[in-house]
């Protein structure tokens, strides 16, 4: 492959409803969905089988809307312990290939292969391809492609169970063509912004005047068009699972409110989410978001950032029910979020002391020189703040589908 590389983009299909076919195999072939609680409106298809798709039901639809479509439609409540367990026998079977191995969600992930002179790649894969479903009852597509963007372009191409070549000098008579919203990374909001330019296809992306992306989306731009024309040298890298750039929570109301208090009660029992989910991975941040969504859908994000790095429930609420109250317009809400962005490692982050602050922080100096001392003759890390040692339980972990408790684990 060019570059000497030869990456793979594997995504299992319908995963959920996969596992819960393979614990009930009299599920097999019958239109299912996972959801949450169908009698609150937070009851909303977190996937579907192909079987549901063709009678109309998709991701995020409401349950009650997915069973008018498909009225006999099996509704099923996740069950996280099997999907994490699923898929760690999936990631296992991949590191057999290679350990360049990169993870991005529970159900897919990039590797690449060793160049092995004289090797059919394609069957190669297709080995790969048949162990997935023959050990471990799981379908999958795989893109084969040069680098990663054209290999995830490439697994989207044949659902289910299909795999595709996609090489860079395919680019012009294969992705060209299509309308930017089927590139990889270009959601509703860029593709309006793309068309307010005149680019409505992948092709007319790669063609565009760079300043005018520049201009329009800063950097991210320029990566646009890199990615419209099939290039893309980001590393398959097995340490990005570890990087965490935002822990959030949200959830949808039981039913569109105004009432205040309520509304700070829910901001509240997010932020405390949060929290534990920060304090877990030991992380902090210095980017509050929060997300609104109103009775008539219309959704809205509004972030500040702060001086000093926050993880407490206290700090959460404070700056998420400030940004509240600052940007809602009294409609009836549907949904909150609230998000710490920007994170670091506790230990590793540096605050910003102020004269009133300086003095609490002057009381630990004997502490962190003897402490300094001491590791300087037994080495780094001998001691930790109690604060410091987080035993992993199973709330945490129920709390994100894939996350670095889970890799943990699997290595």
């Amino acid at each position: 492959m060019h570059k000497g590389r030869i990456i793979l983009h594997i995504d299992l299909n319908c995963f959920y409803a996969s596992v819960e076919q393979i614990y009930d195999p009299s599920l097999k072939g019958k239109p299912i969905a996972i959801a949450g609680n169908p009698k609150e409106r937070r009851g909303i298809v977190i996937t579907c089988s192909y079987e549901a798709r063709k009678s109309g039901v998709y991701t995020t639809m409401n349950v009650g809307e997915a069973r008018r479509k498909c009225p006999e439609l099996i509704v099923l409540p996740p069950n996280f312990d099997r999907y994490r367990a699923a898929s760690k026998s999936f990631f296992s079977l991949l590191k057999e290939y290679s350990e360049i191995l990169q993870p991005v969600s529970i159900d897919e992930g990039y590797i690449q292969l060793p160049i092995i002179e004289g090797q059919n790649v394609l069957e190669h894969v297709h080995g790969i391809q048949d162990r997935i479903w023959n050990e471990l009852q799981l379908p999958c597509s795989i893109g084969i492609a040069p680098n990663k963007f054209l290999a995830k372009m490439a697994s989207d191409m044949r659902k289910p169970m299909g795999i595709t070549i996609l090489r860079k000098r395919d680019v012009p008579s294969v992705l060209w063509p299509l309308n930017v919203k089927e590139m990889h990374g270009i959601g509703k909001s860029t593709a309006e912004k793309l068309k307010e330019l005149g680019i409505l296809t992948i092709g007319e992306l790669a063609a565009a005047d760079e300043y005018t992306l520049k201009q329009k989306f800063g950097i991210n731009g320029l990566r646009l068009k890199q990615k419209a024309n099939g290039e893309d040298d980001r590393p398959v890298d097995p340490e990005a699972i570890f990087d965490t750039k935002s822990v959030g929570n949200s959830t949808t109301l039981s039913r569109d409110t105004t009432d205040r208090d309520e509304l700070y009660k829910i901001i509240t029992t997010l932020s405390e989410k949060v929290a534990e989910r920060l304090k877990a991975k030991k992380l902090a941040g210095v980017t509050v978001s929060i997300l609104i969504r109103t009775a008539t859908w219309e959704t809205y994000t509004r972030s500040k950032s702060i001086n000093n790095a926050i993880f407490s429930k206290e700090d959460i609420v404070e700056h998420a029910w400030s940004l509240f109250n600052k940007n809602w317009n009294e409609e009836p809400v549907r949904l909150l979020g609230v998000t710490i962005s920007n994170v670091s490692n506790v230990k590793e982050m540096t605050q910003q002391l102020t004269f009133f602050d300086f003095e609490e922080h002057i009381k630990d100096e004997p502490i962190i020189k003897l402490v300094d001392q001491i590791e300087q003759k037994f080495g780094k890390g001998v001691i930790l703040r109690g604060s410091d040692i987080v035993k992993p339980t199973g709330k945490h972990q129920a709390n994100t589908s894939f996350s670095k408790d889970f890799w943990d684990d699997h290595i």
